[in-house]
């Protein structure tokens, strides 16, 4: 642990700078004899890779660094090469599938970056009368060639420094070891498998790819692990340090830019034959990932229905020091959401995530995208003759309200405006993904991490991946829309204390001079108190929005997943949206992806999680999030089991995802007014840990709003 405590002070005293990828990129891209925009876009790749300074840390055992990136020059110069780039080969962005990717690492660390070269010449005599089909894998192979030079670079640098004051001569030699193995076929010990995928992450992060996942590391590492252990080449302690070492990596963005990637690495669930797949490497990363305790690594467990109880107490230990990690995911939700879209049994057994919590398939599709569909907003148009809070946005007008006699008629009418919604949301989005001259947007080197792209010759965006491109619609306020039906049913319908004229006339006030119907809204049933009057309009909302978007396909034929995962973006759609029926004011975030109203559920931990298992998540393809804070008194020893046997049961009525904040309130209003003396308090926030000082105001409030269960 000294060595990542180490690592940690090396990077933090390091200079800042301007982290400028484009400098070396236009320097390639712009002096290139090539013809084809697929070899253009492979010599910038070249010079990104090869030109930049190798960069060894005296604290490294894992090399590959972001650092030669930061420059020493002013925001104004690199903005202007930026637009020089941009100016004649603007790149992908997210909505464009540019990041948010599971690489197929296993293929890799099975034969090598030189079997991917010998793959290429194949598959160039495939192709030998496809012109387009050669260029693309010209321009995969010039860009495999160039990670090769880099990590070549890095042995002659690490030979180099071996005389070097502070720099440990048996450390730099067993790094350079391990990469000039990676020159001469796959790599054959842990060490180096994990040093080959992270020089490829590196590569990604030079090319401004974020949330490039690491997938599932105690998978396709775990031969190297066993094989290691068993020759006595390898301690369990040494496998820590090297995983510690890596990840602390991860967070150098923070060090030199000031902001987090959001590295998703998954452990857990099952094998190819759907049989638990923990084992000793998946306790392992738990470890390293508790013990480096920052918030780089997006620690994803897959908990199955025979995953052993001493690994989901391992992730519980982790989670409660208050690191917020692991994510719990119910894998046999998870793989029957993926099943709905007729992905082949054994790829949906290897799914992983991207990002915060998306499901992915592993290696075989285009980056993933996503978007926000503010469902509230369809209750003003609604209740306001198509009209919202937010005047730039329009609904259809549908029946007058005096003529909506019932909670049903009610339900009819609200559901075609939220058909209309989804309908127009789809437009917009294909809209922005379609690309109309794909050859110029071209990814050479992501391509040779994706089935089957060198197969079949093609960029994996245009057509060469195994699978089409998805999208995931994230939907914004389950609670929020959940208490506001119940609401409407109970006080307009049932108990008949106001009209839907009144109560869109108190909305419209914002509840000024209406204070006593706002007080029966927020008496009536409210979601996660597992009451079935309220509940059930949960369940109608993950059904029908998922139906919704069901009918609608990507531009290369995938599907559009549903979540209700937004990160913190409940509190910016919450500050368009006006009053609602539930009682909650203009402008207030909306109830935060899964979860219920912060405050709202006031019945104990049982009865919220048995509210949220009730809706079918196997209609949500991408995933939820659902945020709990639990006392730290909880996760001692004891009380821990009864948590565990609560998240077994939650699991086992078709709960999707939990994840937990184990950080008591005291704490965080007093970092909130302190924040000097709490410079390392990590919390979950949402997809995503953080450290709590660095977050904005109204994430900290959302944050110490959540129902504490003691």
């Amino acid at each position: 642990m000294s060595l990542t405590k180490e690592l940690k002070k090396e990077m933090s005293a390091l200079p800042k700078g301007v982290f400028c990828p484009e400098h070396f990129f236009a320097k390639g891209y712009f002096s290139s004899a090539h013809s084809t925009p697929y070899e253009r876009k492979a010599d910038g790749i070249v010079s990104l890779f090869c030109d930049p300074e190798p960069f060894i840390y005296k604290n490294d055992l894992i090399v590959g660094s972001i650092y030669p990136l930061i420059l020493p020059i002013s925001d104004e110069e690199r903005q202007s090469t930026r637009a020089k780039v941009s100016a004649v080969f603007t790149g992908r962005k997210f909505h464009t599938n540019f990041d948010h990717y599971s690489p197929d690492y296993e293929t890799v660390l099975s034969i090598g970056i030189d079997g991917l070269l010998e793959r290429i010449s194949d598959s160039e005599k495939d192709h030998s009368d496809d012109a387009d089909a050669l260029a693309f894998l010209n321009s995969a192979r010039m860009t495999l060639t160039a990670l090769q030079k880099r990590i070549l670079a890095h042995c002659d640098l690490a030979r180099a420094l071996s005389s070097a004051e502070g720099y440990d001569k048996e450390r730099l030699s067993f790094i350079e070891k391990n990469c000039r193995a990676l020159l001469n076929g796959a790599p054959k010990s842990f060490a180096e498998a994990l040093q080959l995928v992270w020089f490829i992450h590196t590569c990604f992060l030079f090319e401004r790819r974020y949330a490039m996942a690491l997938g599932r590391m105690d998978q396709y590492l775990y031969p190297f692990y066993k094989k290691d252990l068993e020759d006595g080449r390898l301690t369990k302690d040494g496998a820590v340090e090297l995983l510690e070492n890596l990840y602390v990596k991860i967070c150098e963005s923070r060090f030199f830019k000031g902001d987090d990637d959001v590295v998703n690495i998954c452990i857990g669930g099952v094998d190819s034959d759907g049989a638990c797949a923990v084992n000793e490497l998946s306790y392992l990363i738990v470890t390293a990932v508790k013990n480096v305790n920052m918030p780089g690594p997006n620690l994803s467990a897959r908990i199955t229905p025979d995953t052993p109880d001493s690994f989901l107490d391992a992730c519980l230990i982790s989670i409660g020091t208050g690191l917020g990690y692991p994510a719990l995911m119910n894998d046999s939700v998870n793989m029957a959401a993926l099943r709905r879209f007729g992905y082949d049994e054994k790829d949906i057994r290897n799914y992983s995530m991207v990002g915060c919590i998306e499901n992915f398939i592993t290696g075989m599709q285009p980056p993933w995208s996503d978007g926000r569909f503010d469902t509230p907003r369809y209750l003003e148009y609604l209740l306001f003759d198509g009209e919202g809070y937010d005047e730039s946005r329009k609904g259809i007008r549908t029946a007058p309200l005096s003529e909506i006699t019932s909670m049903e008629l009610f339900m009819e009418n609200l559901e075609e405006q939220i058909s209309f919604g989804v309908e127009s949301y789809v437009q917009d989005f294909n809209e922005k993904n379609i690309i109309l001259d794909p050859e110029n947007y071209s990814s050479p080197f992501l391509s040779c991490f994706c089935k089957d792209c060198i197969g079949r010759g093609r960029d994996i965006n245009m057509g060469g991946s195994r699978y089409p491109s998805v999208h995931g619609a994230a939907l914004m306020g389950v609670g929020t829309m959940s208490d506001s039906l119940a609401a409407i049913e109970k006080v307009v319908f049932n108990d008949k204390e106001a009209t839907l004229e009144e109560l869109a006339a108190a909305l419209k006030a914002n509840f000024e001079g209406y204070e006593p119907l706002r007080e029966k809204l927020l008496a009536a049933p409210k979601y996660g108190n597992n009451d079935q009057f309220v509940d059930k309009y949960a369940v109608w909302f993950t059904s029908f929005l998922s139906g919704q978007f069901d009918r609608y396909r990507t531009y290369d034929g995938g599907g559009f997943y549903t979540a209700m995962a937004a990160n913190t973006s409940n509190i910016d759609a919450g500050k368009k949206i006006g009053a609602t029926p539930d009682g909650r004011l203009a402008k207030a975030p909306l109830s935060d992806a899964a979860s219920p109203t912060y405050g709202r559920d006031t019945k104990g931990m049982t009865s919220a999680l048995l509210s949220l298992s009730k809706p079918d998540y196997t209609r949500c393809a991408c995933g939820t999030v659902v945020n709990q804070k639990y006392s730290p008194s909880m996760f001692t020893d004891g009380k821990r089991e009864k948590l565990l046997q609560l998240i077994k049961v939650y699991f086992s009525k078709g709960g999707q995802e939990l994840q937990i904040n184990a950080t008591s309130s005291d704490i965080l209003r007093d970092a909130m007014k302190h924040p000097e003396n709490y410079g390392s308090l990590v919390v979950r926030v949402s997809g995503f840990s953080a450290l709590y000082v660095t977050l904005d105001r109204d994430v900290q409030e959302d944050i110490l709003r959540r129902t504490q269960y003691e």
